[in-house]
Formats: C-alpha cells, sequence, structure tokens
C-alpha cells in the first residue's frame, strides 16, 4: 500500500493509493502542449524564487545536469485539493516530475520504486519536504536523481 501525509491545520490528512493516480495523472496531464512548466528555464535561480509567494513553501531547486538530469522549470500543480511544486527534470528526452510539499513527518529512505500505467515513481520525506518522482524512465534513474536531492 502507499502512503502519504500532506500537511493540515489539524492533522496530516493520509491518503492510499489515490494519491498516486493523481500524480501520475499530473504527470501524464503535464506532457500535453503547453501544460509542462509554468516557469521555463534551466537556471535554479530562477525557477526557486518563481515559487516565492505562490505556495506557502519554497521547494529545493537544483540542476544536476552534470549528473545527467537538467532542469527544464517548474510548475504548481494540486494534490488532494493542496498546490504543491512540480520540478520538472529531463533525462535522455524524458520528463521527470518531483512533486514536493512541505510535511512534518520524519525522514523516510527512498522507497523500493513502483510501476503504474506504465510509469515508474519513486516517494520519500526528506528535511521536512515530501517528494514523489514519476516518469517513464528507469526506476534507477528515478531513484538516482532522488538520491541528488537528497544531498
Amino acid at each position: 500500500m502507499f502512503w502519504f501525509a500532506l500537511p493540515s491545520r489539524d492533522r496530516p490528512i493520509p491518503t492510499t493509493n489515490l494519491t498516486l493516480v493523481e500524480l501520475i495523472d499530473a504527470h501524464v496531464r503535464s506532457l500535453q502542449a503547453g501544460h509542462l512548466t509554468d516557469v521555463t528555464s534551466t537556471d535554479q535561480h530562477t525557477v526557486r524564487p518563481w515559487f516565492d509567494g505562490k505556495l506557502d513553501f519554497v521547494p529545493p531547486v537544483k540542476d544536476y545536469s552534470e549528473e545527467g538530469f537538467n532542469l527544464v522549470g517548474g510548475r504548481l500543480d494540486a494534490l488532494t485539493g493542496r498546490s504543491v511544486a512540480a520540478l520538472v527534470y529531463t533525462r535522455r528526452k524524458h520528463y521527470i516530475n518531483v512533486f514536493a510539499w512541505p510535511t512534518q513527518d520524519a525522514d523516510t529512505p527512498i522507497h523500493p520504486p513502483g510501476t503504474r500505467q506504465g510509469y515508474n515513481w519513486v516517494h520519500w520525506r526528506h528535511k521536512g519536504m515530501e517528494f514523489c518522482a514519476v516518469s517513464d524512465v528507469s526506476a534507477s534513474d528515478l531513484r538516482e536523481l532522488a538520491q541528488l536531492i537528497n544531498q
């Protein structure tokens, strides 16, 4: 079973596979023309500040092009009715969406990858943020990107 907890004013909201379905749907929607990014830039110093004021948090944004993960930009997305950040990377001409939102839950290791509808995903928590990366790249590529984000 797949579990997430989004922060709320009273307590975290546990969700199950429905959240994963929403994330995969958001990834697929982003691949439609004109939906990939709200801010398009390979410069982390452009993408990161773009989120400031649009969300009640600023996601960690870095370009990992030297490691083969090129920053494309970012956008606002929604998950269980809450706004989240979506950071967009490419790997060998494939798009990767890294969804990020704040959490009060403890850090977790990168969970074993999952596959659904032809897309791979990995999920983890690190330094007050919850992440889920979704793409049609290999699960090992997603894990590699997750490890870079955790550095």
